[in-house]
């Protein structure tokens, strides 16, 4: 590629000092970090204490809980993300001194500087697909620099400065920060309508991608999921703009609409063998020839982790990895390597026969997915299939209720808990709660509880042995997959 830059060494912020507010928010968090191997000196503040401060603080982040003008060293840089209110003290103060107020989004790029960016995005499987990317590159000896909203389960943490040329990072379209990047590579997955509170429309969530594909550097490359409509469209529209294009997707170029390559290369992906705990899959590289498309010789891939979704995550990490100079076996083994990031099918401990696993997803899409695949590992169990879900957003909650109940109808009983709010307030979305989805849940399988530990326990004294609990939401949802397992435990004694 002819994207390389002037490599920046660790010594380019030292001197600087960046002062985070809401430090404890996984991007913000990783910021942090990642700052802070720079040479810079980090600060930050958040609402609430939790393990995210401590491991700040265990690697030499001053954090204080709860928001104050007096945390804000007077020369720092202030970093925020689109969730503080202008009216947030730590903000206040640093507008009125003229500190300088940078997004978050900025601060990472600043982290980035001099290495061949490659962002992820996409309205769901951006963390799952950087981490594994990150992974796989650590494995086949790149030393990546990565930035994921989650702990790659295997490399322990979301965030490194590594001394290799890739910055992987997860690019945030939620509020458009993601077209604060310029990246020689972007992996989209999908390109599914989200945070309609913020766009408005599908048309300009589309738009915003779009948007976001005209940030490649020349020579840059978009690496696109032909599986999904909005992607492919996505890729369709960039090709015809010039950008050099490869997509991925089951199947060959001849399976793609239209029945053609879209851009210079296909990666084509086929699952052959489902299991509870792993998945086998073959890979195969497309591109134009004089007999038309022409394939490269087909690569085996050995995922440690369920789910078809997951195969096509990797199926576009192996076609970022090869873009990056990884062989195509080479790339293939380091990502049978990845185990998974935090949050993501994470097994939380298992009690009184039944297993409990924690997950972000928040997108009827990804639950959909999630559930799809959660109902194969409870069938091999033998048992039943329990969700507990939180919403998150109101707006996302009224946007796509119905969705929401189809989604969740996979399961055999849903307990719903309360929205969590984030940056929203429950009085402007009057009649919005958990109880919009609950109702939605097909067959009478769904139940709202107002109280969010009363949710975990309902839900616990009706799991049996053999069944398989997931907690699920991009909230404090997690927390409750404890409650749970408390439940069960003394039920054992």
């Amino acid at each position: 590629m002819s994207t390389t830059g002037l490599r920046t060494t660790c010594a380019d912020l030292a001197g600087r000092s960046f002062h985070l507010v809401g430090v404890g928010g996984a991007g913000m968090s990783v910021v942090a970090l990642l700052l802070a191997e720079r040479g810079a000196q980090v600060s930050g503040s958040d609402a609430a204490r939790g393990r995210v401060l401590e491991s700040l603080r265990a690697r030499g982040v001053r954090v204080e809980v709860g928001h104050d003008a007096h945390h804000v060293p007077a020369q720092a840089t202030v970093v925020v993300s689109t969730a503080i209110k202008e009216d947030n003290p730590e903000l206040v103060v640093a507008r009125s001194r003229g500190q300088e107020v940078i997004h978050r989004s900025q601060a990472l790029a600043l982290a980035a500087a001099g290495r061949d960016f490659v962002a992820v995005a996409g309205a769901h499987g951006k963390t799952t697909t950087s981490g594994m990317l990150a992974q796989a590159l650590s494995e086949a000896g790149q030393d990546p620099s990565f930035a994921v909203g989650g702990v790659v389960r295997a490399l322990g943490s979301g965030a490194r400065l590594g001394s290799g040329r890739a910055f992987v990072a997860e690019a945030d379209e939620s509020d458009r920060s993601f077209l604060n990047y310029a990246p020689a590579i972007e992996l989209v997955t999908n390109v599914e309508p989200d945070h309609l509170d913020s766009y408005g429309s599908t048309e300009a969530f589309e738009q915003a991608f779009a948007d976001f594909a005209d940030r490649l550097v020349p020579g840059g490359v978009l690496i696109a999921c032909s599986d999904d409509p909005g992607a492919l469209r996505l890729a369709r529209r960039a090709g015809q703009g010039g950008a050099r294009v490869i997509t991925f997707g089951t199947g060959g170029p001849g399976d793609l609409p239209g029945g053609e390559l879209v851009g210079e290369a296909h990666v084509g992906v086929e699952i052959t063998a489902r299991r509870a705990d792993s998945t086998s899959a073959v890979l195969r590289r497309w591109t134009a020839g004089p007999a038309g498309a022409q394939g490269t010789e087909p690569v085996d891939l050995e995922l440690a982790l369920p789910g078809d979704h997951v195969v096509l995550d990797a199926a576009g990490a192996w076609a970022a990895g090869l873009e990056l100079g990884v062989g195509a076996q080479e790339m293939a083994r380091a990502l049978g390597a990845f185990t998974g990031t935090g949050r993501r099918f994470e097994d939380r401990g298992e009690a009184d026969g039944v297993r409990v696993v924690d997950d972000y997803a928040h997108h009827p899409t990804e639950i959909e997915a999630l559930l799809r695949t959660a109902r194969g590992v409870a069938a091999d169990r033998g048992g039943r299939l329990l969700v507990l879900f939180q919403p998150h957003l109101f707006s996302r909650t009224r946007a796509f209720a119905e969705r929401f109940g189809a989604a969740l109808g996979r399961a055999d009983l849903v307990v719903v808990a309360p929205v969590y709010p984030a940056r929203e307030v429950a009085e402007d979305f009057p009649g919005v709660s958990g109880l919009t989805v609950a109702e939605q849940v097909p067959g009478g399988r769904g139940q709202y509880v107002a109280d969010r530990e009363e949710a975990a326990e309902r839900l616990a004294r009706q799991a049996r042995r053999g069944d398989l609990v997931l907690t699920v939401g991009a909230g404090d949802v997690t927390e409750l997959a404890d409650v749970v397992l408390t439940r069960l435990r003394a039920r054992e004694a």
